[in-house]
């Protein structure tokens, strides 16, 4: 006991905490699986073969698409340079502060400790919990539901100050709907993890190059599903069903392996900005796709990009519908020009352009702007015209309602370019971003499980962030997420009993 006040007392995060007149909500923390407790759950679900494919799924991760089946370090420099090897995540969690390790590892232990961070209440994100997303059709249900089962059981001890997401797998509606009702009114889960898309074969390649003949070209040509726009699925009753459920949605999804991230010996140049340009097209795609103007209680946590992004694209939704609304874009409709005056302004200035030719009016539109930027066939028809039309777009504030409200943009501790998303004389309509704290413990970017809330304070005494933003990054924001998802999430939880709600502990 005394030891543990002394880790408590020498805290900097317990000293912040102790200062402060509200809860504390971590939105990312990262637990490791105790493998032969797990693999128990597993089998129960279906038997050797499917603890096998678990174990399969796992060590796929590290296996790309193009490794020849080997992963990067079965191959030579040479093998790497012929297959364009991905170099994947190495070295990703905590070791050598053995007693983090077993914190992440053990609940009791992670329980007993969160006084030490500072934290009233956790989201867990246990480290296999979208694993089974790698595993084949037949066994990617039935390894969600023993993984989910597992956490549930884990952590059901401790449910008032720490709660594990459900996986929820998503290659079509219908399973997504199925895991997310067991995971909630079986598991009696709260809050659910999505992949942010799925990974689909062109079906015109496909049926030239079948998979089972073409393996190899299978493994490399391909596009992401991201649910909301383009997808040959209906995801509607999936985002009905999690609304109906009143479940918050997270997802920490990246996008290393994508242009630009493709480096087969550097891992850290694949790595930085991938979570954010990931949770980009997931976000987008939900946006232009018009599922936050179909479904406005829908709450979408988009993790370990930081929220600097979220204010960007929004400035830029902004910025691109202003001039390019279905209105505005009459001033580039080649229909609008005049080509009389057109013609005599060339007459009059173009005397160099026209020596020894003879002005032809019905081609000076097409010369002026050059063939590409004229339709080749026809003239778009109504319908692809406006690029807001699903989102509904009609005023800036309608951004606002389908991009602010319904995203919350997770940022860790010591992330300076959170300061973009309460940046209110910046982002349009004087607007705060919601950036909610993530403190991501249990990963390789956070040695020290008791430093974030400390390292959160620090940005308001560098003037990063004021002491108001400071309450809605560890508070108001994910208290928000999560309450108007579910108006009830925090009865019966530490944060519940501190701000005297029914119910709480």
């Amino acid at each position: 006991m005394n030891d543990r006040l002394n880790r408590v007392h020498a805290s900097r995060s317990a000293a912040v905490k102790a200062g402060l007149d509200h809860p504390v909500i971590d939105t990312d923390v990262h637990v490791n699986d105790y493998a032969p407790v797990l693999e128990d759950y597993v089998a129960q679900y279906g038997g050797n073969k499917l603890v096998d494919a678990l174990r399969k799924a796992l060590g796929g991760r590290f296996v790309t698409r193009n490794g020849g089946g080997k992963d990067w370090y079965q191959q030579t420099p040479e093998e790497r340079q012929f297959h364009r090897t991905l170099r994947a995540p190495w070295w990703a969690r905590v070791t050598r502060n053995t007693y983090d390790l077993a914190t992440y590892t053990l609940p009791a232990l992670l329980y007993e400790r969160l006084g030490e961070q500072g934290s009233d209440y956790s989201i867990l994100f246990p480290n296999d919990v979208l694993s089974p997303a790698a595993a084949g059709s037949e066994y990617r249900q039935p390894l969600h539901r023993a993984i989910n089962h597992f956490h549930a059981d884990q952590y059901r001890p401790y449910a008032d100050r720490l709660t594990p997401v459900a996986g929820i797998p998503l290659h079509t509606p219908q399973e997504g709907i199925e895991e997310l009702e067991f995971a909630v009114k079986t598991l009696g889960l709260k809050v659910i993890n999505i992949a942010g898309g799925v990974r689909r074969p062109i079906r015109a390649i496909v049926e030239k190059y079948p998979a089972a003949e073409h393996p190899e070209i299978a493994r490399q040509v391909g596009y992401i599903d991201f649910y909301g726009i383009d997808s040959e699925h209906d995801y509607d009753p999936f985002w009905a069903k999690v609304v109906e459920l009143g479940v918050p949605v997270t997802t920490h999804y990246g996008s290393q392996g994508w242009t630009g991230r493709q480096s087969i010996s550097n891992y850290m140049n694949n790595h930085i900005g991938h979570f954010a340009d990931g949770s980009q097209a997931f976000a987008k795609a939900l946006f232009f796709g018009g599922v936050t103007r179909r479904f406005p209680g829908l709450r979408v946590g988009l993790l370990e990009g930081g929220a600097d992004w979220g204010a960007h694209v929004y400035t830029h939704l902004v910025d691109r519908w202003e001039k390019r609304n279905r209105h505005a874009l009459r001033n580039y409709d080649p229909a609008e020009a005049d080509v009389e005056l057109l013609a005599s302004l060339f007459e009059r200035y173009g005397a160099d352009f026209l020596k020894g030719r003879t002005l032809d009016k019905s081609k000076l539109l097409r010369d002026s702007l050059g063939i590409s930027a004229l339709p080749h066939s026809r003239e778009p028809n109504e319908s692809e015209i406006d690029d807001f039309a699903l989102a509904g777009i009609e005023k800036v504030e309608d951004i606002r309602d389908r991009w602010v409200d319904n995203f919350y943009f997770g940022s860790e501790a010591d992330d300076r370019t959170v300061a973009a998303a309460f940046n209110d004389r910046v982002n349009p309509l004087g607007t705060k971003i919601n950036a909610i704290w993530s403190s991501d413990v249990g990963h390789w970017d956070v040695p020290e499980f008791t430093e974030p809330l400390a390292e959160t304070w620090d940005l308001v005494q560098q003037g990063v962030i004021s002491a108001a933003d400071f309450k809605a990054f560890v508070f108001g924001n994910p208290y928000r997420f999560y309450t108007e998802a579910n108006p009830r999430f925090f009865e019966g939880t530490e944060v519940g009993r501190k701000l005297g709600l029914k119910g709480g502990k």
